[in-house]
């Protein structure tokens, strides 16, 4: 390939106390190459294919003029420093994690407020003088590498954790011996998707093989398999104890049940939507496992055992889940119905002081239930609004409890629950320079395109006039039986104290209302959650809630699709637009790292029918020439293994070229950085400063901060 040359102007972009230019911004120049590929007998260009390379002279050229012109345009803003000094004003409050028992000892993570990664503290009891325990800020001097897990062996006496540097997916496992507090010598490598189970004074995880060099973030994952490391040995020395050898891009694990009697395997197919479920005592030496679900077709997964008991959650003909239980002991495998399938969505399970724990979605918010071991119900569990619930941790043989409770007003607060009593008390609770009592959430449902009527959730200050003028922000994601649920996050109160309307609707192909509503929106149901999204920003339009000059519209992921694909097919409707780490090449996204695995949701181009429906709402190849498109503001990172940054250049590149409005189309690249995981506290108030700063610019709202 030549050369490429860039041709970029920085004048008017430096830092200046003018509002941004509304000048057409200067990109730069992208070269095209001439690669085409042929679908089914359908030509299709790629003309950025070497943007794919994240390894290339040309490449790294590329990502350092983008940014260049970036943070050019974002110095130009004069508030910049302000939201910046505001976010990082409301941010610094203590952050606690539940507290967990393990072996003679408690456990929880906090944060002092600013701090750049948690800090995991240990207690002999629960009212002892915690002392740290491990502190992921002293990793790393900039703080990019993060405690990604942590997993203590059933007696207490040694932790495993993992590691992930730069963002990136791959780990590294570490041992520590908790009774002198020391690191031992135990290293482990290319892990990635794997937690860490104990069995004794070992523990099994799951790793793929080493990858070539210069293909770490983006080539192709395969040969998963699952080994036994034992604690004071080399990697080298590890067991295998399962691989599939024939299936090469099947994921498994092995887990065990907290008593440790049961060990789990538990496998997945990119081309399913579940996974297989088999189990074995872990007194039978065979290597034979008793099947619970081959298939792959339903999610099934053990919530633990009661002596000889174990119990099963299950989608199997219950598409919004059930419990039961099946006992070992007996060979006819005969399973007994627990919790029955209900119009709710049965969420989670856990089993403490002998008692069923169940979590439930009502409408996309959390309700739960104490129940027996026999399924009669015994108490609901009251919850200070509408909100989201999660938990619950402790000491499994007591009746004590802790859960967390959030909205998107209400700060995590943790709870200490009673299960015999069912009282619940705080524990501990955030304490947040900011009046939450000025805001209010409610709950509406809008009918889609064709009818379906969807939830949503509209918060914003008391009072708020609906003129059709109000700053709004629209959130989805819609994918990947992931359920939206009331949440808190700091960063949305800057811009709700500066009047804008934060709006969160529970989009098709989320989890929300069980797999049926999952289904609605996957494969070639696909459109329906733009089209369910896009209905979402025409109810508030007229509602009066705001206009298509003050929208703007926000997702990560599967949600930066979303974006992708709703600002191409309705440019007019939005004023601003950030897709975040999106999946925006549709015809190539399976051929990267994991990617394969999403097939579940949105088939892949090597079909001639998905082919079609793929090339329909692929972000990239929707974006039309002669087209004014929303102020663009797309995030990628340069570490990000999950869903490779190729798909955000070649978006921009393509955007960029096509765009014929004056509105921005900016990337930001950030740098040791990954999908989104264990990132700094540092680089997310960074982050979600020049992102507010983007939509406050463009929306033409000017911050109340001196």
């Amino acid at each position: 390939m030549k050369k490429i040359i860039f041709y970029f102007v920085l004048s008017g972009l430096i830092a200046s106390s003018c509002e941004p230019t509304s000048k057409r911004l200067d990109y730069p120049v992208t070269d095209k190459g001439d690669v085409v590929d042929n679908y089914f007998g359908t030509e299709i260009a790629d003309p950025y294919r070497w943007l794919e390379d994240d390894n290339s002279e040309e490449t790294k050229a590329w990502v350092e003029s983008q940014n260049a012109v970036t943070f050019g345009y974002l110095e130009s803003i004069p508030f910049r420093d302000k939201i910046k000094s505001r976010l990082t004003e409301i941010w610094d409050y203590p952050k606690y994690g539940l507290p967990y028992k393990r072996g003679d000892f408690w456990y929880y993570s906090k944060n002092d407020g600013l701090q750049q990664q948690s800090v995991v503290y240990q207690m002999d009891n629960l009212e002892g003088e915690p002392r740290v325990f491990l502190d992921p800020n002293t990793f790393s001097e900039d703080g990019t590498v993060a405690l990604s897990g942590l997993s203590f062996s059933k007696n207490g006496k040694y932790a495993a954790y993992s590691i992930s540097s730069g963002g990136s997916d791959w780990r590294e496992i570490f041992v520590i011996d908790v009774e002198k507090g020391e690191k031992m010598a135990d290293h482990l490598k290319w892990i990635k998707f794997s937690g860490m189970s104990w069995l004794g004074d070992g523990f099994f995880y799951s790793r793929y093989d080493a990858p070539v060099e210069g293909d770490e973030l983006k080539g192709v994952n395969k040969n998963n398999k699952v080994l036994f490391h034992k604690v004071g040995t080399s990697q080298d020395d590890d067991k295998l104890v399962y691989e599939d050898s024939s299936n090469p891009l099947n994921m498994w694990s092995i887990y065990t049940t907290d008593d440790e009697s049961i060990i789990v395997l538990t496998g997945s197919t990119p081309s399913t939507r579940g996974n297989s479920l088999y189990y074995k005592k872990a007194t039978d030496k065979r290597d034979e496992f008793i099947p619970i679900e081959e298939s792959y077709n339903h999610q099934t997964y053990i919530v633990d055992n009661v002596g000889s008991s174990l119990f099963v959650m299950t989608n199997k003909d219950a598409p919004k889940n059930k419990l039961f239980a099946l006992n070992t002991e007996d060979k006819s495998q005969t399973r007994k119905e627990i919790l029955a399938e209900m119009e709710d969505v049965l969420d989670g399970v856990e089993i403490n002081g002998g008692k069923i724990l169940a979590n439930y979605m009502h409408n996309a918010a959390s309700q739960a239930f104490i129940f027996d071991l026999y399924g009669k119900l015994i108490h609901e569990v009251e919850f200070p609004g509408l909100g989201t619930v999660s938990g619950f941790t402790g000491d499994k043989d007591s009746n004590i409890a802790f859960y967390s409770f959030t909205s998107f007003t209400f700060p995590n607060v943790a709870y200490k629950y009673n299960i015999e009593t069912n009282k619940s008390a705080v524990y501990r609770e955030a304490e947040i320079n900011f009046d939450f009592d000025q805001y209010e959430t409610k709950q509406i449902f809008y009918a889609s395109k064709d009818g379906t009527q969807i939830p949503m959730f509209i918060t914003h200050k008391k009072g708020l006039e609906l003129n059709g003028k109000n700053p709004t922000l629209l959130y989805g994601y819609g994918g990947f039986n992931i359920s939206l649920t009331p949440s808190f996050s700091v960063t949305n109160l800057v811009f709700l104290e500066n009047g804008g309307v934060y709006a969160m609707p529970n989009l098709r192909g989320g989890g929300e209302f069980g797999e049926d509503w999952h289904q609605g929106g996957t494969q070639l149901n696909k459109q329906n959650v733009f089209d369910d999204f896009i209905a979402a920003a025409e109810y508030l339009i007229d509602n009066k809630y705001t206009s298509s000059k003050k929208l703007a519209i926000r997702g990560g992921s599967n949600g930066g699709l979303l974006v992708g694909a709703c600002m191409t097919q309705r440019p007019d409707l939005f004023k601003v637009a950030i897709p975040a780490v999106g999946v925006m090449d549709m015809l190539r996204y399976h051929k990267f790292t994991i990617g394969y695995y999403w097939a579940t949701d949105y088939g892949t181009s090597d079909d001639s029918i998905h082919f079609e429906n793929l090339l329909k709402y692929s972000p990239l190849h929707n974006i039309q020439a002669a087209t004014k498109y929303p102020a663009t503001f797309i995030t990628t990172a340069d570490h990000d293994d999950r869903v490779v940054p190729a798909h955000s250049f070649k978006f921009a590149a393509e955007l960029q070229a096509k765009q014929s409005g004056n509105a921005p189309v900016v990337i930001r690249i950030e740098t040791k950085a990954g999908h989104g995981a264990g990132k700094s506290t540092e680089k997310i108030i960074e982050e979600y400063t020049d992102m507010w700063s983007f939509v406050f610019a463009n929306l033409g709202i000017t911050p109340l901060y001196k």
